[in-house]
C-alpha cells in the first residue's frame, strides 16, 4: 500500500485512504461511454481546497479529479471500474455519495476504506426497526469471509457496522442521520451497491496463507492459522 502526501491549505492529505464518512451527495451530470471515459459530477457542497489530481470517492470508488469548476468536477473512469462497480450502471441525474481523501490531520470516524471496490451487491430487504432501518444486502459468498458481526463494511462508500452476516448476505442498521445524508436512505430493494470489505482482514488472510504455503516464518508451528484468527475475532 503506497502513500502519497500533498500539502494544501497547510494540511497534509493522503490520496489513498477514506473513512466512509460521507461528506455529502452529488449528482451525475455526464456519463462515460461503455468503453470508459469522462464522468462529471456536481457536488452539493463546497470543494474548496480540492485540486486537480486529488482523489474523490464516488459511491465508494476511488477516482481522480481531472477538472474542477466550483462545485463541479470530472473524473476519468476506466473499463475495469465500469465493470466492477455500480458506476457502469449509473444514469444521468443519479445521486451519489461523495468523500474526498483523508487528511492526516482528520479524525478517523469510520474505518479505513481504500476506495477499491471488491464487488457489487444488491439490496435484498429493508425493514423498519425502532428509529432505524435494517438493510440486508446480498453479496457474493466470497466477500462474507471478510465480514464479522460488529465489524465494518463500506456500502456505496458509507462506513457501516455489520449486525448479522450469513453465507451470502449481511445486515446493517441505518440510523436516521445516515439515511438523511447518504444514498443508503433511499436505495430500494433490488438496487445495486458497491461493496468494500475490511482491508485489514484481507491482508491478514494473505499473510497467513503465504506463510502456511511456504511452511516457514512465525506462523508455522505457532498455532496461528485461519481457524485461530476467526476464533479470536480477527476475521
Amino acid at each position: 500500500m503506497g502513500l502519497v502526501l500533498r500539502c494544501g491549505d497547510n494540511k497534509w492529505r493522503t490520496d489513498i485512504m477514506f473513512t466512509g464518512i460521507i461528506e455529502g451527495l452529488g449528482t451525475i451530470t455526464r456519463l462515460p461511454s461503455s468503453g470508459g471515459g469522462r464522468m462529471a459530477v456536481q457536488a452539493d457542497f463546497d470543494l474548496a481546497g480540492t485540486r486537480i489530481g486529488d482523489s474523490i470517492a464516488v459511491n465508494g470508488a476511488c477516482l481522480t479529479a481531472v477538472t474542477l469548476d466550483g462545485r463541479a468536477f470530472s473524473v476519468d473512469v476506466s473499463p475495469e471500474t465500469l465493470s466492477k462497480t455500480v458506476l457502469g450502471r449509473v444514469r444521468s441525474g443519479e445521486r451519489v455519495n461523495l468523500e474526498r481523501a483523508l487528511r492526516l490531520s482528520d479524525r478517523l470516524d469510520g474505518h479505513l476504506v481504500s476506495g477499491h471496490v471488491d464487488d457489487v451487491g444488491a439490496i435484498a430487504e429493508r425493514r423498519a426497526r425502532g428509529n432505524a432501518i435494517d438493510v440486508t444486502v446480498a453479496v457474493p459468498a466470497a466477500l462474507t469471509r471478510y465480514m464479522i458481526p460488529k465489524g465494518s463494511v463500506a456500502v456505496d462508500g458509507v462506513s457501516l457496522t455489520i449486525n448479522r452476516v450469513s453465507e451470502a448476505s449481511f445486515t446493517v442498521s441505518i440510523i436516521p442521520h445516515t439515511a438523511d445524508l447518504t444514498t443508503i436512505g433511499f436505495k430500494a430493494v433490488g438496487e445495486k451497491v458497491n461493496i468494500e470489505t475490511d482491508v485489514i482482514g484481507k491482508y491478514i488472510e494473505r499473510f497467513v496463507s503465504a506463510y502456511g504455503k511456504a511452511g516457514k516464518g512465525p506462523v508455522a508451528g505457532s498455532g496461528v492459522d485461519m481457524a485461530f484468527l476467526k476464533k479470536t475475532g480477527f476475521l
